[in-house]
């Protein structure tokens, strides 16, 4: 049995993973990243992370083939050099380089989201699929794009930036600067902002007795107020299933692919979000006629995604 490591670098946590060939994740170690703070601590840790992991495996490092990690931002997989990611204030980050300088073991490095893709892509949602794209709906959305079996991540190593497709135009304002971008409209973040101009328009909405009751409005609220019967949560969430329809039409349209999966904790909705999703790309998708379609599904693994993903680069960087 060959045994990998696999590191989800996030923003919050330091995750890490000890994955067998047949994609289990058999111990995992976790610290947190404690951001803002010098680079190559963070390094440091990683690498501790990574060997508290294989202890709690019951492994050596020597039984390790290989370290692979998943980093918000633009990684550099030929360099080894984390670019730039600024959830974490890295630029020109010699990563690779640092966690050798505690573990002599290839390491591999890769951007966060294509990393869960790939994991999705060999153990997951995307699994025996030629051609797949995942997309993430977190505090952001992310995409990861797997052609032929390989992550394709763009001449700069900055592709698949799913979320940063306009979708309005001159609409609501983005992280990256655009305006109407998919990930201002289709992330939780965006979600949560159109339920808060919604509970704003409509002081009596069920909304703001469940905002109030939680002490804070989440991606849940206008879901859980629309099964109560609640008109404007139900207009939150089907103008939010109109932006998510569009956005997947827009990717697949591109790209065609076997097999999109989307993730993020705004999916465990399950049917009530998936099943009108999937009827609306289905009349507007531009091979609407064709014998073939692009399968929309769940991600499967999770937060796990990141570190198999993560532990797989050796064989996806090959």
């Amino acid at each position: 049995m060959k045994y990998y490591v696999g590191i989800d670098l996030g923003g919050t946590n330091i995750v890490a993973g000890v994955v067998d060939e047949d994609y289990n994740i058999i111990a995992k170690a976790s610290t947190k990243t404690n951001c803002p703070r010098p680079e190559k601590e963070i390094a440091d840790d990683m690498a501790k992370t990574a060997l508290q992991a294989v202890k709690n495996a019951g492994l050596t490092i020597d039984e390790i083939e290989w370290i692979g990690v998943g980093t918000p931002g633009i990684a550099n997989s030929a360099t080894g050099i984390i670019e730039y990611s600024n959830n974490l204030g890295f630029c020109n980050t010699p990563m690779v380089k640092y966690i050798q300088e505690t573990i002599s073991k290839p390491v591999f490095i890769e951007n966060d989201a294509n990393a869960a893709a790939y994991g999705e892509y060999v153990a997951g949602a995307a699994k025996g699929a030629k051609n797949a794209v995942c997309i993430t709906l977190g505090t952001g959305v992310g995409g990861g794009i797997i052609i032929d079996g390989k992550i394709y991540s763009g001449s700069n190593f900055a592709g698949a930036e799913i979320g940063h497709t306009v979708i309005e135009v001159d609409g609501a304002q983005c992280s990256c600067g655009r305006k109407g971008c998919f990930e201002a409209y289709s992330s939780a973040t965006g979600l949560i902002r159109m339920s808060k101009e919604a509970m704003a328009a409509f002081p009596d909405s069920i909304m703001n007795q469940m905002a109030e009751e939680k002490g804070k409005v989440t991606a849940r609220t206008s879901f859980d107020a629309m099964r109560a019967g609640d008109k404007a949560a139900k207009d939150v969430v089907d103008k939010y299933i109109k932006y998510l329809a569009a956005g997947i039409t827009n990717t697949i349209n591109i790209f065609q692919p076997d097999v999109l999966c989307i993730g993020g904790g705004v999916c465990n909705e399950g049917d009530p979000l998936l099943l009108p999703v999937k009827a609306l790309v289905k009349d507007e998708v531009y091979t609407r006629n064709s014998e073939k379609n692009t399968e929309i599904v769940i991600a499967k693994l999770g937060n796990d995604a990141g570190i198999i993903g993560a532990a797989f680069l050796g064989r996806a960087n090959s």
